[in-house]
């Protein structure tokens, strides 16, 4: 019994590391600096096209998960609005 203590603990820290990464991985407001700042990087020749059209790339994918996750909590919201 004394040892359930510490790891729920641990779980729930854990939770909340990801928590954390997972806003900011697919934070929209972030993904679109980025998208920005990979453009002018690109654009001030700072980095080769390739670069450029890689990261953009995995911002686009990021971007796209992140709209789909904020469609989905406005949807669960929605329907539980409903359900009140």
């Amino acid at each position: 019994m004394l040892i359930s203590g510490p790891i729920k603990t641990v779980i729930k820290i854990a939770e909340k590391v990801q928590e954390e990464a997972d806003k900011q991985l697919y934070d929209l407001p972030t993904i679109q600096q980025k998208l920005i700042q990979l453009q002018m990087m690109f654009e001030l020749e700072e980095i080769p096209e390739a670069v450029f059209k890689e990261k953009e790339e995995e911002l686009l994918i990021r971007y796209e998960i992140a709209k789909r996750k904020e469609m989905e909590q406005w949807e669960a919201l929605t329907k539980q609005k409903d359900d009140d």
